[in-house]
């Protein structure tokens, strides 16, 4: 499995559709997340918050995400809604969802709701921000197939410098819990994600590192090959 997680923020349909049709075209993605943010829990709004009768129109019409036989799609629910999204995003064969834990008001009730509706088709992680206590989520990492840790200040923008406070949280993290996969969003350049692998990181999740490049391929090859620790 390719070490590295191509993310999509789209601010357009069109912006969506090229940018997934450019990762599409790299035989090495076998995973993409699709950043949702609502402009309430995070800023600015993305599409489809930006246009919801277009994601409204690709569900009534059946529109799928591309190449399911070998990609997996991965919600990053920025949002407030997060149930109302999911189910849109699953109907088109999203079975990923990554929450944020100071989204809700209460990680096990919204997870054993979703677990309820949607448990039989999701794989479900869960996000942290930088400046959250770990404490946050350490009763519910039983309930997950991964840990998600923001790696800049303010969500919901890519672009964002990375902040070297994660590195610490993710080694506290790493010595109380060797095993469970750790994945992280925002800030990822080749510095940081050297600093990140040497902390055992699973996947790095990037978005502007790979599609502000001048050869995107080239750029996605690049971080693909760094050495897990």
């Amino acid at each position: 499995m390719s070490l590295v997680v191509p993310a999509v923020l789209p601010s357009t349909e069109r912006e969506f559709d090229d940018t997934l049709a450019l990762y599409g075209a790299l035989p090495r993605i076998t995973r993409i997340q699709v950043d949702v943010v609502d402009g309430r829990f995070a800023t600015p709004a993305s599409w489809p918050y930006t246009a919801p009768k277009d994601l409204r129109d690709r569900i009534a019409e059946g529109v799928m995400l591309p190449h399911l036989d070998r990609i997996e799609y991965e919600i990053d629910l920025m949002c407030l809604d997060a149930e109302h999204a999911a189910a849109q995003w699953l109907a088109l064969g999203a079975s990923r969802l990554t929450f944020h834990a100071e989204s809700v008001s209460s990680i096990a009730r919204f997870l054993g709701s979703m677990r309820k509706q949607f448990g039989h088709i999701v794989t479900f992680g869960l996000a942290v921000n930088v400046a959250s206590d770990l404490a946050l989520i350490e009763q519910s990492l039983g309930e997950i197939a991964y840990v998600q840790f923001m790696g800049i200040a303010t969500i919901g923008r890519q672009g964002q410098p990375f902040d070297a406070r994660v590195l610490e949280k993710i080694r506290a993290f790493r010595t109380r819990h060797p095993d469970l996969p750790i994945q992280v969003d925002g800030g990822v350049s080749f510095d940081s994600a050297k600093k990140l692998l040497a902390l055992r990181v699973n996947n790095l999740v990037i978005g502007s590192g790979i599609l502000r490049a001048g050869d995107p391929a080239d750029a996605f090859a690049a971080y693909d090959a760094l050495e897990r620790a």
